[in-house]
């Protein structure tokens, strides 16, 4: 994109016959088209540079959620995201909670705040990355059972479920596995259950 004023705006030719050296350029205030400086600049004509085909929402079979989709990333980008933020929340409320009952007696105000913040920045990114973690492996594990299947179903998640937590919990032995691996898939099970009933 040229910063040079033109002689001629609707063919973008630039005129620099007038440009002789450096010192003409800074010298003269009208070398210089500003305007086309701008981030937004030649907007009105379109732009041409962005795919389309990236626009359009997910045909796959079973694939249509509460948030309108493209497909695998924005349900990855979405559902860690929510549920990092939905964790980061009770974490945090929960981390509040303990800190209150952890004020010592007769404790100062300040003493009092940082016993709670203390607490809250504990548990609260504790909570939050646990859950952004679950999310994004069931997100990834159910993304890739849809695309082997050609279809988005509840058993399909629940198997991700099942999964996800299995290997969450993987270096804890089969006991915790098997644990994490149910929760995970009645989790999912009572999540697509809400969903199908939203969406009726």
């Amino acid at each position: 994109m040229s910063l040079m004023s033109t002689d001629n705006s609707n063919t973008g030719v630039t005129d620099t016959s007038k440009l002789t050296s450096v010192t003409t350029l800074l010298t003269n205030p009208m070398a210089f088209d500003t305007s086309r400086l701008h981030p937004l600049a030649g907007l009105e004509k379109g732009v041409e540079y962005m795919d389309l085909e990236e626009e359009q929402l997910s045909t796959m079979e079973g694939s249509q959620g509460l948030i309108p989709s493209r497909g695998w990333s924005d349900d990855l980008c979405y559902g860690t995201g929510a549920v990092y933020l939905l964790g980061l929340s009770i974490g945090g409320f929960s981390g509040m909670i303990q800190g209150i009952k952890a004020i010592p007696p007769n404790a100062t105000g300040k003493l009092q705040l940082n016993t709670i913040l203390n607490n809250v920045t504990k548990r609260g990114p504790f909570v939050g990355n646990s859950a952004g973690i679950l999310a994004l492996s069931y997100n990834i594990i159910n993304s890739t059972i849809d695309a082997v299947r050609g279809k988005h179903d509840t058993p399909g998640s629940i198997v991700a479920g099942a999964l996800t937590g299995a290997l969450f919990k993987s270096s804890k032995g089969l006991k915790p596995m098997g644990y994490a691996s149910g929760l995970m898939a009645g989790a999912c099970a009572i999540w697509c259950g809400v969903k199908r009933t939203l969406l009726e």
